[in-house]
């Protein structure tokens, strides 16, 4: 039986998970239901599967059923949907579909994508009621995406409305002006750590990060979410310390996107 292919950049959609208290997007990269439908297609021909909704305890499943010619049978896998804010039934509908998928490996990469973190211009968020949300003018697009023969993300380059590029897969995302006047206030404090203490602390944040789905390229977004220095200019206490409110913080990160 064949494998889906890989999605393209014009397949995949972006949009904003959260906004932070220090005015940044954390992004999510998804897929619609129409993408599954075309390459479902594309992979099987559109007279050699279907799909099925039915309710268990309640909740919407979807079923796809891909026709094996070599087994001559049905194969079929399933997952449950979660409503939407809008069009709770639909909603439900599409997104059991779109898990389904996943199961047919269509848009699994997904998963593999790292913590995206965008900071939002002026204009681009406002406050809604003591909450943060962006605004008509923030949008983005996936410009450039590459793959491993391990079918992981390895490149990726979102843009805005305007083509201007917000988001590079490793690079650091540069540090929002309103944090530079405490981050160097706090890099006054006159503490020096050996060669071989900073390899031990950057080994520290490394495995932390891995151990939840990302490298420690994303630690510079957390670290200005969090408002701390840099780790060299930490006493131990204070690194430990540091440690566990990053290790909460992606737990916290976690949960938000389950």
């Amino acid at each position: 039986m064949k494998q889906p292919r890989l999605l393209d950049a014009n397949e995949i959609s972006c949009r904003v998970q959260s906004v932070t208290k220090n005015n940044g997007a954390i992004i999510l990269l998804y897929k619609d239901a129409r993408v599954d439908m075309n390459i479902l297609d594309e992979t099987f021909g559109a007279m050699n599967w279907q799909r099925q909704h039915i309710s268990i305890d309640g909740n919407l499943h979807c079923i796809i059923k891909v026709w094996d010619d070599d087994k001559k049978q049905w194969v079929a896998k399933q997952d449950v949907g979660t409503e939407s804010f809008t069009e709770a039934t639909k909603g439900e509908a599409s997104d059991s579909f779109k898990r389904a998928g996943f199961n047919w490996g269509i848009g699994r990469e997904l998963y593999t994508a790292p913590f995206i973190f965008v900071q939002l211009k002026d204009d681009e968020w406002e406050d809604d009621r003591g909450k943060k949300k962006t605004t008509f003018r923030f949008g983005l697009s996936v410009k450039e995406i590459g793959y491993t023969m391990d079918r992981e993300i390895n490149r990726l380059v979102l843009v805005d409305k305007q083509g201007a590029v917000r988001y590079t897969m490793g690079q650091k995302t540069p540090e929002p002006v309103a944090d530079k006047g405490p981050v160097k206030e706090a890099a006054k404090v006159s503490v020096k750590q050996t060669d071989a203490e900073m390899q031990r602390r950057g080994d520290e944040i490394k495995q932390l990060f891995e151990e939840f789905g990302y490298t420690s390229d994303d630690y510079k977004a957390v670290a200005i979410e969090l408002k701390a220095v840099n780790p060299r200019a930490m006493t131990t206490p204070e690194f430990s310390d540091h440690m566990k409110k990053v290790r909460q913080y992606l737990i916290d990160m976690k949960k938000a996107s389950a």
